[in-house]
This record gives C-alpha cells, structure tokens and sequence, in this order.
C-alpha cells in the first residue's frame, strides 16, 4: 500500500441542484455524499470502462466506508464544483479513495470538503468480495498519491 508524491488526479466538474440546498441555504452535508457518488461514478468509467464486459462497472463496487470533512459552506449556485479524486491505498479486494472538493484554481481556489472512501471490488453473481484484476490493478496505480490530509488526522 504505498504511494506517491507525485500522483495524478482525476478532476470532474460537478453541477449542482436546487433541491440540494437546505432551509439554511447552503448545500445540504448529506448531498455532498450524492456529489461524491456522482464524481466517483464518472472516475470509474474514465478508469474501468475500457477493461471489456468483465470490468469493475460490469462486476460490481460496494462503498465500504466514506469520511467527510466539512470545510467550508457550498451555497447554491449554477457554476458546477471541482472535484479532485486519487487514489491512496491499493489492497487484494479494495482501495481507498481521496477527494478534495473545490471551487477556483490556484489562489482562487478553495476547498470546500475533503473525503476519503473504501471501496471493495465485488462479484454480484457470487455476492462475495473478489481480487482487483492486474488491469484494475494497474488503473488505480496511474492515481495513487499520498493520503488526504483530514485536519483530525494530524
């Protein structure tokens, strides 16, 4: 499970609905979970679409576990967010996932959560848990970076 310094992101753009914000008028703390969901979906197909009909998509994925820190209140606003995705960790039948969820680039930019998911690669056919394939394998590894930086961690 190591990582690298130097890892590559995956960037999404995401647009938000008026039915995510709440009564306070920011974006509701259980949406950016649906935000997540919707980024790590587009990241998958980005990196397992091409590995044919047996592929991660076609096989099965199960969220074991999701994290968010909450860094800055998400108003409303037709301009989609950033999302920045890596991965941090590769084991037999799972990785975990980092995300940084943003507004801007450069000085401009902002953070507005940061989060980090398990995810378990998972035969729907056999409802088990199965090994990450060396092309899956691979796929994760052109992303892998070092651990997101939770400010609860530290």
């Amino acid at each position: 499970m190591a990582s690298s310094a130097t890892s590559q992101r995956f960037t999404t753009e995401i647009v938000l609905r008026w039915g995510d914000m709440d009564a306070y008028g920011h974006v509701n703390n259980v949406q950016y979970h649906r935000l997540l969901e919707e980024a790590r979906v587009r990241a998958f197909k980005d990196w397992f679409n091409s590995q044919g009909p047996d592929s991660m998509l076609s096989s099965g994925v199960l969220l074991a576990r999701q994290e968010i820190e909450y860094l800055d209140q998400l108003v409303y606003r037709q301009e989609p967010v950033l999302v920045d995705m890596w991965i941090t960790a590769i084991g037999g039948a799972s990785w975990d996932m980092a995300y940084e969820m943003r507004d801007g680039e450069g000085e401009d930019r902002t953070v507005l959560a940061r989060a980090e998911s398990t995810l378990v690669a998972f035969d729907i056919a056999s409802q088990r848990p199965r090994r990450l394939t060396g092309t899956e394998r691979a796929s994760l590894t052109a992303y892998l970076g070092e651990p997101v930086p939770m400010r609860r961690r530290r």
